[in-house]
């Protein structure tokens, strides 16, 4: 017995040996992918435990149980370049050759990782999806490298975030409106960035907020009511375009930087009981009225700054001043009368700015009566106008409603009526993949594309058939660029010289013009970097009742490089892919599709995955064509009109993404033999992966001389497991993405060590 337990203690020391060597191989894959970084050449020399390394000012590793916990380095490649335009800049970033989806995939395999910290690295590329793959990480900072792009949605799947900072980027999308379900996160920081659109109001439900900064960007529109973040102390949304009235303040804020803005109307009441407030800057805006006396006297205030707003009438002559109050500004607004003792800067204790107002004092320069009389009439005016108004509105308002009620009597009977016919039009209308009518058209749904609309994605435009023809030159064979079962394709040029790809669909049955219109606006809500985005749409013949339309004309992004199967092809070697590029581009699709599956509630399935669907633009990025076409054309109606019928497990087994996709990977890996080969001959081949002899008779010439075997074998696998017949043993999009993003890494590992080898 005794040998027994000696037995286990050995097994379990070399058990932990084991992983702490795994995790030194992973620090190691890190610093080869950071290419070598002076922070960590500490690596190179040093033979003991890393996790007894002692912390430096730029370099800190701790780990638990022998796991890495803890991995935060600073650089010297500070992100300042105004011109960046996302590519690499010698010196300035990291290499051409540098993946960013590597480094997060090496990164996502210290599974026990709870602090992140990778600053001023030179890191460029947009933010990988599989970010959130770092389950347990509690902090990261990804401050002042070159990444760009959108932040990922799937960031929010991090719920165990305390703290995200990704400051002194160029991330240029809008902010995920999911955020909110990072229920830990105290600090959020996204300064200096170039990120657009509404400040999220999903921010407003993480309660656990202290500081929220997002200053230096380009965020417009209204500043949502912050009082539900009780533990909100700091708020920093200086230099950026917010045009709303300024919204109720937390109780507990300390420090509010509101500088540079369009704020417009008064500076709320409710800022002057603000107890703990201590710093508020709210200049350069257009704000208006006289400021809050109360603004002056808060308890804690020692920071006030109200200048280059237009703020008009007089203070307070016994303006009361805090005792911690040191710095007031004032300057270049509209107030007059006399300036209060508090503020008339004979102290030592209180500096103050009033110059540029039409004040009655000796001090600092003003501009004469004239030049604030305006401003303060007009308000005068204006509170007299609003009182008009007021009467008026409400006059007109009881007459409408009077009227109203009267119209409403009239056509409730009817629009009951036709309410419920659209509601037994939309059960009726049955498609047999993917989605249903049914749910299309329920109020998940509706409210879903609701949401779309709201976050500063454009409404589905609507094209006039007079646009088209011109655009195509009344449909000119010369527009002509093929046909497929989704309908003809033309190309054309709109007057702003924009080119487009029109689709042309002749419906086979009569659609309700309001389900149509909701498909529609939803797939033109699509939006995704590998996605050809729907611009808009023409009905044609304008049909008003609930007959439906006989051809749609739908308008795309025109992709000028060709499609994928074009460049697998022999006829064009010279546009022939290796191994790398066709990598790069199935995880580009993987993408886009685990984004149709997971991004939109509901997923959309069923998207006739093929090579030929698949678009180049004119830097190799693909862009998936032919998604979401199910939820107008519903395939099932010739087989319905003879009488067939599938049962559903039958039909997930062959319209299922997975499964198209895995047929796109085997394309991909035997390249031209594949046209004209069914499905049976194909899966019948895949034995021949089994061995080099059998490989080397049906893998495409191109792949391997340009592939690793590590690489070309882990695509294998993946695609042996999509076009599994079974539905239930296929792996998800997220899983095959993670295998090509792996790929995709030891490829280029591959590829630098051979680099490497043949210049020394």
């Amino acid at each position: 017995m005794g040998y027994f337990y000696l037995f286990l203690l050995v097994l379990f020391s070399w058990s932990c040996h084991g992983l702490q060597t795994y995790q030194t191989q992973l620090l190691l894959q890190i610093r080869k992918h950071l290419e070598y970084p002076s922070q960590l050449q500490i690596l190179d020399n040093y033979n003991g435990d890393l996790c007894n390394l002692s912390a430096m000012s730029n370099l800190t590793i701790s780990c638990q149980d022998n796991f890495v916990t803890e991995f935060k380095i600073r650089g010297d490649k500070v992100a300042n370049v105004s011109d960046f335009n996302g590519y690499a800049i010698p010196s300035k970033t990291l290499s051409k050759t540098f993946s960013i989806d590597s480094l997060v995939t090496t990164l996502t395999r210290l599974t026990s990782l709870k602090v992140l910290s990778l600053v001023s690295l030179g890191i460029w590329g947009p933010l990988p999806d599989n970010i959130h793959r770092l389950y347990f990480l509690e902090f990261l900072d990804l401050s002042s490298n070159f990444m760009f792009g959108s932040i990922p949605p799937q960031i929010s799947r991090m719920v165990k975030l305390q703290t995200l900072t990704l400051d002194g980027n160029y991330f240029n999308d809008t902010i995920p409106n999911t955020l909110d379900s990072l229920s830990n996160l105290s600090v959020l920081s996204f300064r200096g960035n170039r990120l657009k659109g509404q400040f999220p109001s999903s921010i407003c439900r993480i309660s656990s907020l202290t500081d929220v900064a997002m200053c230096h960007n380009k965020l417009s529109g209204k500043l949502p009511d912050l009082s539900s973040l009780t533990r909100l102390r700091v708020l920093d949304v200086r230099e950026n375009r917010l045009d709303s009235e300024l919204p109720v303040m937390p109780q507990g804020l300390v420090t509010a930087l509101l500088a540079k803005n369009l704020f417009s109307g008064e500076i709320p009441a409710q800022f002057g009981v603000l107890s703990h407030l201590q710093h508020l800057d709210l200049s350069f805006n257009q704000l208006s009225g006289t400021p809050p006396s109360a603004l002056f006297d808060l308890p804690s205030i020692s920071y006030l700054n109200l200048a280059s707003n237009v703020l008009s009438g007089s203070l307070p002559e016994h303006l009361t001043c805090g005792s911690k109050l040191g710095f007031v500004d004032i300057s270049n607004n509209k107030l007059v009368g006399d300036l209060p003792s508090c503020l008339d800067n004979k102290s030592d204790k209180r500096v103050v700015k009033y110059g540029g107002n039409c004040l009655s004092t000796d001090g600092q320069q003003q501009h004469q009566g004239l030049y604030c009389k305006e401003a303060n009439t007009r308000r005068s005016g204006r509170k007299t106008a609003v009182l008009v108004a007021i009467i008026v509105v409400s006059v007109l308002l009881l007459m409408l409603l009077a009227f109203g009620i009267l119209i409403l009597f009239q056509r409730c009977r009817p629009r009951r009526t036709f309410e419920t016919h659209i509601r037994q039009k939309v059960v009726q209308d049955n498609p047999t993949t993917g989605v249903s009518s049914e749910v299309l058209a329920n109020a998940r749904f509706i409210s879903e594309v609701a949401k779309l609309g709201t976050q500063g994605t454009p409404i589905c435009r609507l094209f006039s058939m007079e646009e088209l023809e011109e655009a195509t030159n009344n449909f000119d064979s010369s527009m002509f660029m093929g046909e497929g079962f989704t309908g003809k394709l033309y190309k054309g040029r709109l007057q702003s010289g924009t080119y487009v790809v029109i689709r042309s669909l002749t419906l086979q049955k009569k659609y309700s013009i309001q389900n149509l219109k909701v498909r529609l606006d939803f797939l033109s809500k699509l939006h995704h970097p590998h996605l050809v985005g729907l611009l808009g749409h023409c009905i044609a013949g304008g049909v008003q009742d609930d007959s439906g339309a006989s051809k749609v004309f739908l308008v795309y992004d025109y992709v000028p490089n060709g499609n994928y199967r074009m460049h697998l092809s022999e006829t064009c070697p010279e546009k022939v892919l290796k191994w790398s590029d066709r990598l790069a581009i199935l995880i580009d699709v993987a993408k886009a599709v685990h984004f149709l599956h997971t991004g939109v509630i509901p997923g959309v399935y069923n998207n006739r995955l093929k090579t030929d669907n698949i678009l180049l633009d004119e830097h190799r990025l693909a862009k998936l064509s032919d998604y979401g076409m199910f939820i107008i054309m519903e395939e099932n109606e010739k087989l319905e009109a003879k009488g067939e019928s599938l049962k559903s497990s039958q039909r997930k087994t062959l319209e299922d993404d997975v499964y198209n996709f895995g047929f796109i990977l085997l394309e991909s890996l035997v390249g031209p033999i594949v046209s004209g080969k069914g499905e049976t001959f194909l899966l019948n081949e895949m034995v021949s992966f089994g061995s080099q002899d059998g490989r080397k008779r049906i893998v495409d010439p191109m792949v391997l001389t340009t592939c690793s075997q590590e690489s070309l074998s882990i695509v294998v696998s993946i695609t042996g497991k999509c076009i599994c017949p079974e539905p239930s043993s296929r792996p998800s999009l997220e899983d095959v993405l993670w295998n090509l993003q792996y790929a995709a890494q030891v490829q280029a590992a591959a590829d630098a060590d051979q680099k490497s080898d043949s210049t020394s």
